[in-house]
Formats: C-alpha cells, sequence, structure tokens
C-alpha cells in the first residue's frame, strides 16, 4: 500500500500508513509443484530403506506475529491462537442487545428459524431496552414494545427494562433510556468481551476495550437461537492522541476531527484503536463519545485499551469477571495516524454529513432556529454538565433561541436535577438550565436524534436549522428531510443557543 503525504508540520493530525504485506491478509502463498519423469528399471533387485540418521525436534514452534486489540479478543471468542485480518470466524457472543425498534424483528426471524417454541440461547445474556421511540402514541410504537414485553416474559430475559407508565418514566424503576449509556451504567459492558446490538451505535461499548458493534436484525435472531457469529476480522486503524485537552474541547470535537479527515467511508470495515496521553486522560463517558461515532466514519468497531478509569467505573456495576487484552508492540495497524490535540478547535459537522468540518468559529454568521443537547452521543451527564458551564460562564444571558434537554437515561435525568456544577456555589445543571430559559429536561429516551413518529419531543416537523450534539445530520435525520442540522459538542451548542447564531464556544470559556 502507497504511503499518503505526511501533513505540513503545523497541521495537528498526521497519517502514516504501513504495507501490513500479504501474510496478514492470507495464510499461504499458492505454492507450485513441478514433477519430474525418471526411467526405472523394471527388474526389481532390492528394496532398501533409506539410513535413518537422528533428528532433534523442532524448538522454533509455529511462529505467531503480533495481534491488535481486535483481533486478541476475536481470537479469544473463536478459540483461536492466531488471528490475522479478512479471516472469517464463528465467535461466541457475550453480550447481546435489541431495542423496541429492531427486536421485534429480530425475534420474528428467531421464531420463523428456530421454531415458535424456541428458547434463545442463554437468557442472562440478551437485554433488552426499550428506547427509541418510547413517548408518543403511535400506535404502532407502542406495540413494539408490547412485543418485547410478551418475549421477555415467555423466555424469562433477566436484563428487560421495561417502561409501561408512559405518562411518567418515574413511575417505572426498571425503565433505562438510551440503550448505549444503559449498557455502561448496569454493567454489561466489559473489557476482553464481545457484545453485539442491533444498533450502528452499538460501537460506543468499545471504550470500555471490548469488541462491539451493530449488527441486522437477521444476525440477531441467528445469535438468539445459537450465541454465535459469523465475522470477518477487521484491519485496524490506529489514532495516537497526544498533547493537553484545551479547556474549550471535547471528545466530541476529536472524533469529529478525525471523521473529517478520514470521511465517512475511511473506517469502511475496520477497527479504529484509540490511543495516547489524551486519550489516557479522557474520563469514561468521553471516552464512548470517541468510539460512539466511529461508525459514522464507517468503523466496524472502536476501542480504547481498558486501565484504572475503566477499572474504577465498573466497580460495583458487576460481578462478571472479565480480562482485558492490549495490542501487542509489534501488531500491525494498517494505517497509524497523530493528533496533537493541543493545536485543535471547536469544530462542527455541517449539514448534510458528519465529514463536513468545519472550525465553529468559521460558522458564526449561520442563524439557527434552535439547539438540541441529548442522545447516546451527547446526553450523557458530564455533557449537560459541559452545557452548563457554558451557560454559568455567561454570567446570566439567557438563550435566544428554543433549547431542548433530553437526558440519555433515568439516572443522568436525576443527576442533572441533584449533582452540583463545579463552581456554581451549589447550583444543579436543571437550576443553570431553568435560569438561562432553556426548556425542561425531558423524559429520557433517544428522543428526536432519528425523528420518529411525529409528535416526538423536539423533532423538527419544520425546514429549521439546528445545532445537535448527536450524532448524524443526513436530510430527516431529526425530522424533516429539508431541516440542516450542525452536529457539535455541547460546549459549542450550549455557546451556539446564547447567541442564536454557530458560535465558538472560546466566546465564552475563555
Amino acid at each position: 500500500m502507497a504511503s499518503s503525504a505526511i501533513a505540513s508540520s503545523s497541521s495537528p493530525f498526521i497519517n502514516k500508513q504501513k504495507d501490513v504485506g500479504l501474510s496478514a491478509f492470507s495464510s499461504q502463498r499458492p505454492i507450485s509443484v513441478q514433477t519430474a519423469k525418471k526411467s526405472v528399471c523394471k527388474k526389481i533387485v532390492s528394496v532398501m530403506a533409506p539410513q535413518q540418521t537422528e533428528r532433534s525436534p523442532a524448538t522454533t514452534g509455529s511462529v505467531k506475529t503480533g495481534m491488535t486489540m481486535t483481533e486478541k479478543i476475536l481470537a479469544k471468542a473463536s478459540q483461536k491462537s492466531q488471528l490475522s485480518p479478512g479471516e472469517n470466524v464463528w465467535v461466541d457472543v457475550d453480550v447481546l442487545m435489541t431495542h423496541d425498534v429492531c427486536g421485534p424483528g429480530s425475534i420474528g426471524i428467531f421464531k420463523k428459524e428456530f421454531g415458535q417454541d424456541a428458547r434463545v440461547w442463554d437468557r442472562e445474556k440478551v437485554v433488552i431496552i426499550p428506547d427509541h421511540y418510547i413517548f408518543t402514541s403511535d400506535e404502532r410504537a407502542n406495540r413494539n414494545v408490547d412485543i418485547l414485553r410478551e418475549f421477555c416474559t415467555e423466555q424469562n430475559i433477566k436484563y428487560f427494562y421495561d417502561i409501561k407508565d408512559l405518562g411518567n418514566f418515574r413511575a417505572n424503576p426498571d425503565y433505562k433510556g438510551v440503550c448505549h449509556v444503559a449498557l455502561a451504567q448496569e454493567g454489561h459492558t466489559r473489557p476482553g468481551e464481545v457484545l453485539l446490538g442491533t444498533d450502528s451505535h452499538t460501537c460506543t461499548a468499545g471504550a470500555f476495550g471490548q469488541f462491539a458493534t451493530g449488527i441486522g436484525n437477521t444476525d440477531a435472531g441467528f445469535v438468539l437461537g445459537t450465541g454465535k457469529i459469523l465475522l470477518k476480522v477487521p484491519p485496524t486503524l490506529r489514532f495516537v492522541m497526544d498533547g493537553e485537552m484545551p479547556d474549550y474541547l471535547l471528545a466530541k470535537d476529536l472524533i469529529l476531527q478525525i471523521i473529517g479527515k478520514i470521511s465517512v467511508s475511511g473506517g469502511t470495515y475496520k477497527a479504529m484503536e484509540f490511543v495516547g496521553t489524551t486519550v489516557e486522560s479522557l474520563t469514561m463517558e468521553e471516552r464512548m463519545t470517541l468510539c460512539n461515532m466511529v461508525v459514522e466514519a464507517g468503523g466496524k468497531n472502536g476501542v480504547i485499551p481498558a486501565d484504572s478509569t475503566t477499572y474504577k467505573y465498573l466497580e460495583g456495576k458487576t460481578s462478571v469477571p472479565y480480562e482485558p487484552v492490549y495490542s501487542d508492540g509489534q501488531a500491525s495497524f494498517l494505517s497509524e495516524y497523530r493528533i496533537d490535540v493541543s493545536k485543535l478547535e471547536p469544530l462542527v459537522a455541517k449539514p448534510h454529513s458528519p465529514d463536513n468540518r468545519a472550525l465553529a468559529r468559521e460558522c458564526k454568521d449561520v442563524k439557527i432556529d434552535r439547539v438540541y443537547i441529548g442522545s447516546c452521543t451527547g446526553g450523557k451527564t458530564e455533557d449537560f454538565m459541559a452545557a452548563a458551564k457554558v451557560f454559568l460562564a455567561a454570567g446570566g444571558k439567557k438563550v435566544k433561541v428554543p433549547t431542548f434537554l433530553v437526558p440519555a437515561t433515568q439516572k443522568v435525568w436525576m443527576d442533572v436535577y441533584s449533582l452540583p456544577v463545579p463552581g456554581s456555589g451549589g447550583k444543579t445543571c436543571s437550576q443553570i438550565f431553568e435560569e438561562a430559559g432553556c426548556d425542561t429536561p425531558a423524559s429520557p429516551s433517544c428522543g428526536a436524534c432519528l425523528g420518529g413518529p411525529r409528535d416526538t419531543y423536539a423533532r423538527m416537523n419544520e425546514p429549521l436549522v439546528c445545532v445537535s450534539t448527536t450524532n448524524r445530520n443526513f436530510p430527516g435525520r431529526m425530522g424533516h428531510k429539508e431541516g440542516q442540522v450542525y452536529l457539535a459538542s455541547p460546549y459549542t451548542a450550549a455557546a451556539s443557543a446564547l447567541t442564536g447564531f454557530v458560535t465558538d464556544p472560546r466566546d465564552f470559556l475563555q
């Protein structure tokens, strides 16, 4: 593979590509064997065995090459000692997650292929989380949740986070909210494991040092019955991020920088591994943001090595033993990118693609109609803390446009109302949001990120311009097909709410 040009010294982004060689993709070269004719005597005089000489056994053993984290996890899950990119292997699944949008379809395929009375392979490894189209009067959306409930009762599924009272989510103690955040909060994300989900953003869980990826309903139906899936081992892109993280940047800026560099197809069926001092300094929620959007680059999975931050987060959340793995020093990476984070600026992704990268300050003349803070990408506790930090720094200014707040989970909602914001004198996010004139934090769910039924909270039913902490800005993604969505960090979203234009958060944070 030819090496790409190295960025100029002033650029924070340097790409080094390696030729991984044939051995990384195929086990052997074709061998040509030639034979020659020999004349032999028709009369056999005698038969003599060739002289045997004493030979010592080989001491080198089989030759092994280094493996990446992703290769190691898949090797362990397929009972292989060695794997290389391009190999197809049957993998044992540790956790399968599905939700109200894809769950009914997966269940239907499971019953069709395995029988109406079939049982799932392991009732404790199936996690079912209603989260997408919950707070709506749409009968088909409501029926989807009913189907999940009936199936979980039939199969005695241990981890079903049900909701029955749509009028008051707090009356449902089992209800969680956005699946990718709930999976982490409930201890289903563990280093070294294989986690699959019927949602493209299942890659979020790679932040915990595991292989996590989205699958379709057909694959999920098969996993329900067997606990196995056939996977092709992906090659790995490695992103080394070093440098002190500026106070005005968040992980959302980092992943927008990467997607803007490699494009929405640059990571197609590749693992994206994140390392470096900057990554090591990130909290678990920020690491989740980083891995969450690898699929917007086409990535198969995102992964971050587990460390003390990972282990501390998992304390008290799971009793299941886990075994972290790490890339070997001699592992082969398809490409390596190096980023000096200290040189980066706040970014947005302009309509209508996550790789349409621009500096926030370059879009200061873009007038907006609303701001949306929420989703699996930008609706975690720390995301709301970040938004509150901007409002607090604004010194009592009010938002200029409607600002919608959708906590990802019930726990996040509670944090918004209970945790004090640093430097606020004890005020909570909810108090700061109220003083700034934001909408009251809504019931936890995926909200308007996917558009949803017309009565979905904060859905764009008109062709509006929105700055959003979500992950996709394709036409129609948040509702109206002619709407325009600028993807941004919670810092940039909050700053934009205060001005009514796309705004660099440094206008308030410096």
